[in-house]
């Protein structure tokens, strides 16, 4: 069982702390909204992770014998919607950067907590890096003898206590960074750094 835990732990920190487009999104989120709406976006990647730890303990090879013909269009679908993220942040932060006003009501509301959830849980889900990572993990790792349902069990909620404890960190940081940055220079140029990164992410997660 405490092997169980460990592996599980080290699955989760190892798919979570390597910082990507859903993280730099997640920290820019967070410093526009709240911690509160950060936290929930931070468990819907983490949930995310923990449904792929999940389906790679139980499907194994099959698993990835099933994901080999979709793994192109997953990529490009996760791509298009990294870079529509990162279009549509820099735009609006042009916008509200010339119109002098740090928010206006003609704009859109940000996400709420539930909202900031489920598109994280989404954006994630559409990642296919963290389905191959936990399968070829799970399958590299598994030995002749069979793992009971309780360890699989403890393997799958370690990696998502892991992934969860890392993206909440980072939520943390942004709404750190969000108090930080009140003026609309500030504003302006980290939004267009994390739109920037999150476009060329998105660019060579294609090529």
């Amino acid at each position: 069982m405490t092997a169980a835990l460990l592996a599980g732990l080290l699955a989760g920190y190892g798919i979570a702390v390597p910082v990507g487009a859903v993280a730099t999104y997640l920290v820019s989120l967070t410093a526009r909204t709240s911690l509160r709406t950060g936290v929930c976006a931070a468990l819907g990647v983490a949930t995310a992770d923990g449904l792929y730890a999940l389906l790679a303990t139980l499907g194994g090879s099959a698993l990835a014998a099933a994901l080999r013909p979709v793994l192109v269009p997953l990529r490009w679908a996760s791509a298009l919607v990294l870079a529509v993220l990162a279009v549509r942040g820099a735009a609006l932060a042009v916008g509200q950067y010339r119109s002098h006003r740090l928010a206006t009501r003609s704009a859109p509301p940000p996400p709420g907590p539930g909202r900031a959830y489920l598109s994280l849980l989404g954006i994630t889900l559409l990642n296919p890096t963290t389905v191959v990572y936990f399968t070829a993990l799970v399958l590299g790792t598994r030995t002749a003898d069979s793992v009971s349902a309780a360890g699989q069990g403890v393997f799958v909620l370690a990696a998502f206590a892991a992934s969860a404890s890392w993206q909440v960190l980072l939520a943390g940081g942004g709404a750190l960074l969000g108090r930080m940055l009140t003026g609309l220079r500030g504003r302006l140029v980290t939004a267009l750094v994390s739109s920037a990164v999150m476009l060329a992410l998105a660019v060579r997660m294609l090529l």
